[in-house]
């Protein structure tokens, strides 16, 4: 079996959680990481184990013996560094947003089909288990039709007005931040899941802070650092704290989200609800293994994650017994295992199971609607 050598670009939060997700694939190895600058770099890289760093990415992309690169830098970089490692001839596996504009998405998602390349996005919340046994319920037509799916994606991590990140920075993160960092998530899970996707939206924004302290030194996301006075600088916010939004999707049916990164105490919370005409069904992010299934005349149940309960489509997914819990850290194990098949085959298949640039595209063709529907204060269509 060949192994695939992989680069990492960026290493702030979500790029350990690609190596340590990559490090539990036997076939593949993290054999070089990119940062800001040298000195980073080579500190990430002692700290993480991995032997060859960089201080300029595209040094790394131009590494030969690299056959994938995962890009985890912030928001204004993807859409360059993907594209720069498509035509070094690397697989792509990107965070998203996969850009901060349509135009650019829809340049990375030709620049892609014309590599040959396999391309892929971190959509990770659909590799919850849980979430591909529904998505096969709702195919059989257990839960009927589905006319209505609402729910919210709450975080705190920035309820202060001293919590401070780069994605409040529009210039880095882009004009939407709590609806196209985690909002995204959301809506992407519920199309996945049901099948139907959003044709129209109405959206109404708050900025609660529309003033924060700036830290004068650099600090990582989450990592909630306390510091004095004297090492802020006031910074006016330009992104939204808070966005609540109305949906209209193509069949006709309706939903709602609301996503905040303001609300205390919910750490990272995805709910959301379906309602069908036989069996409506809630699903929790803070209580993962479980789906909550209701019934108008009986009882209602709660599925737990066990593979011997589950369709064999969503059984793939499930790497322990049940009572055994997985969360956040396997999902990514589970899409990369999937995209990285493709990987090994020399290019993706004419179906593929994980999440491409073309969703990375579709989501941000929402967050610009929803974005239009915000400053018109009316519904928007959603583009093409």
């Amino acid at each position: 079996m060949k192994e695939l050598s992989v680069g990492v670009i960026g290493t702030g939060f979500i790029g350990p959680v690609h190596i340590q997700a990559l490090r539990r694939m036997p076939y593949v190895k993290v054999v070089a990481l990119a940062e800001a600058d040298e000195e980073t770099a080579r500190q990430k890289a002692e700290a993480l184990g991995i032997d060859r760093y960089y201080g300029n990415w595209e040094t790394m992309l131009a590494q030969g013996d690299i056959d994938v690169v995962h890009v985890c830098s912030p928001n204004n970089l993807h859409a360059p560094m993907a594209k720069k490692a498509l035509l070094a001839r690397k697989h792509v596996v990107c965070e998203k947003p996969l850009a901060i504009s349509a135009d650019q998405a829809r340049d990375l998602v030709a620049t892609a089909k014309k590599s040959g390349l396999v391309n892929a996005l971190h959509f990770n919340v659909r590799y919850y288990p849980l979430i591909r046994q529904l998505k096969i319920m709702i195919q059989n037509n257990e839960m009927g039709r589905i006319f209505s799916i609402h729910g919210s994606y709450l975080q705190d991590w920035l309820f202060y007005e001293t919590d401070y990140n780069w994605r409040l920075e529009s210039k880095m993160s882009g004009t939407s931040r709590a609806v196209a960092d985690i909002g995204s998530h959301w809506m992407d899970l519920v199309e996945y899941v049901s099948g139907i996707r959003i044709a129209e939206v109405m959206a109404d924004f708050a900025t609660v802070h529309k003033l924060r302290k700036k830290p004068l030194k650099p600090v990582e996301t989450y990592a909630g650092k306390i510091l004095k006075p004297g090492d802020y600088g006031d910074v006016e916010i330009d992104t939204e704290d808070y966005a609540s939004m109305l949906f209209r999707f193509e069949n006709g049916e309706k939903g709602a989200l609301t996503v905040s990164q303001v609300s205390a105490g919910r750490k990272n919370r995805i709910y959301f609800e379906l309602d069908g005409s036989r069996k409506s069904a809630a699903w929790d992010s803070e209580t993962p293994n479980q789906l909550w299934i209701g019934r108008r005349d009986g009882d209602n149940e709660i599925l737990m994650r066990d593979p011997s309960l589950f369709y064999p489509e969503a059984r793939s997914l499930v790497t322990l017994p049940g009572g055994h819990n997985e969360g956040f850290n396997d999902t990514p194990v589970q899409l990369f295992s999937e995209c990285y098949q493709d990987i090994r085959a020399g290019g993706p298949g004419p179906a593929p199971s994980y999440p491409t640039f073309a969703d990375g595209l579709r989501e941000i063709l929402l967050c610009d609607a929803i974005l239009e529907s915000q400053a018109k204060q009316r519904w928007v269509g959603v583009g093409k």
